[in-house]
C-alpha cells in the first residue's frame, strides 16, 4: 500500500512539478492537466467547507439512521403482535374444533417473514450510512487544517425549494419524542370545558 499524503503535501508536490515543468519547457498540455488537478483539489476543499458536510455528519446521517432503526424496531414489534394473535387464534380454533383456520394462519406466519428480510435490508442501509458518516468525518478532519473550522461555515441549513412539500412530512415521531395518548386526551378534554 502506498504512502498517504496530507492535502498540503499533495499541493506542494504539484506546485513543485509545475515549477519544474515551466523551467524545462515541458508539454503545455501536461502542465495544464496538473494545474487543473490542483484547482480540483482546491475546489473540493471549498465545496466541503460550504457544502454542509458538518450538518450532514451531525444532523442528517444520525437522524436518518435513527429513523431507519425505529422502522426496524416498529416492524419487529408489529410482527410479534401479529404472530402472538395468530397463536391465540390457533388455540381458540383448536378448542372449538374449527377447521381451515390453521392453513390461513400458516399463510400469515409466512407473510410475517417480511419483517426479518426488511430488517436485514434496512440494517445494511444503516451500516452504509455509518460508513459514509465515517468517511465524511475523515475528509473533514483531513481538510480542517486547510479549510479552517468547518462547523462554523457549514452549520447553515441547505437551500430548500419552498415548493417542495417533502419538508412538511414529519411523522411519525420517534418514540422518545412522541406525544402520549394521555397528553392528547388531556388536550381534547380542554375543549369540553
Amino acid at each position: 500500500m502506498g504512502k498517504a499524503y496530507e492535502r498540503g503535501q499533495v499541493v506542494k508536490i504539484i506546485h513543485s512539478v509545475i515549477d519544474k515543468m515551466e523551467s524545462s519547457g515541458a508539454s503545455v498540455d501536461l502542465f495544464q492537466q496538473i494545474r487543473d488537478l490542483a484547482e480540483a483539489i482546491n475546489k473540493l476543499k471549498t465545496d466541503i467547507s460550504h457544502g454542509g458536510a458538518d450538518h450532514l455528519k451531525n444532523k442528517e446521517i444520525p437522524e436518518a439512521t435513527d429513523e431507519l432503526d425505529a422502522v426496524v424496531k416498529a416492524t419487529a414489534e408489529a410482527t410479534n403482535t401479529i404472530m402472538s394473535a395468530c397463536e391465540e387464534i390457533e388455540k381458540i380454533s383448536e378448542k372449538a374444533g374449527i377447521e381451515g383456520i390453521g392453513d390461513q394462519i400458516g399463510k400469515i406466519y409466512e407473510a410475517c417473514s417480511f419483517q426479518d428480510i426488511t430488517g436485514q435490508r434496512i440494517t445494511k442501509v444503516v451500516d452504509t450510512f455509518k460508513i459514509v458518516d465515517s468517511k465524511v468525518a475523515h475528509i473533514m478532519e483531513a481538510l480542517n487544517e486547510q479549510v479552517g473550522p468547518i462547523a462554523s461555515i457549514a452549520a447553515k441549513e441547505p437551500n430548500v425549494d419552498p415548493n417542495d412539500d417533502r419538508r412538511l412530512l414529519n411523522g411519525p415521531q420517534m418514540p422518545e419524542k412522541a406525544v402520549s395518548q394521555a397528553d392528547i386526551d388531556k388536550i381534547l378534554a380542554e375543549f369540553d370545558n
